[in-house]
């Protein structure tokens, strides 16, 4: 079994998030809080293609150099990447130096900028968002794929993008918010399931 574990406070969160300072404020701050805004899931979605295969604190210690190398995220400016932003970001050390990898993610921002005017990222994740389920007491029942995360995989295939399976697609949903994999005793699930403390996600840092 694999239940919560006590953090450098003493409170109790989901045991994945204690082995590290930074787990541990990704975990508190972010994983599982709603994420607004096209470039803002853009982001998620391009970094949890580019985690797989990898351990997820190797692109948290990386995305400062993600979002730089990048341009923000922004959909419209890596939309317009070239042949020449591919040579640079295989020479960037910073980040994950995989070729395939990143051409899908410059595929996938023109997938997200050729989306017709009725469609987006966000209304793609929330056609898909599953029914509430029970609280997880421990870890070994947090799924890996969902039939909702393997829809939503096919979805967005069909749109174009690429590098986007069931696994990752269902990582995108627990860290957006679009399902809540909080243990029952973690101290965050009841804020997740508010939508946290305001109503809102909490600020990226």
């Amino acid at each position: 079994m694999t239940p919560a574990a006590a953090g450098s406070d003493g409170k109790l969160r989901c045991g994945w998030s204690v082995s590290s300072a930074e787990y541990e404020r990704y975990h508190d701050e972010e994983w599982g809080r709603p994420v607004h805004g096209e470039a803002a899931l853009f982001e998620r979605l391009s970094l949890e293609a580019f985690q797989s295969g990898l351990s997820w604190i190797t692109i948290l210690r990386k995305r400062p150099a993600f979002r730089e190398a990048f341009a923000g995220f922004e959909p419209s400016r890596v939309a317009a990447f070239d042949d020449e932003d591919v040579a640079r970001l295989l020479a960037d050390a910073g980040i994950v130096r995989n070729r395939a990898k990143i051409l899908a993610t410059i595929a996938n921002a023109r997938a997200l900028a050729a989306l017709p005017p009725e469609v987006s990222l966000a209304g793609l994740l929330e056609a898909h968002r599953p029914a509430p389920r029970p609280a997880p007491v421990e870890l070994q029942e947090v799924p890996a794929i969902t039939a909702e995360s393997t829809a939503l995989a096919k979805a967005l295939r069909g749109h174009g993008f690429r590098f986007v399976g069931p696994t990752t697609a269902y990582a995108m949903m627990q860290a957006t918010g679009y399902v809540n994999d909080h243990l029952a005793s973690c101290w965050v699930r009841a804020e997740t399931a508010a939508g946290g403390p305001d109503g809102a996600a909490a600020p990226v840092p």
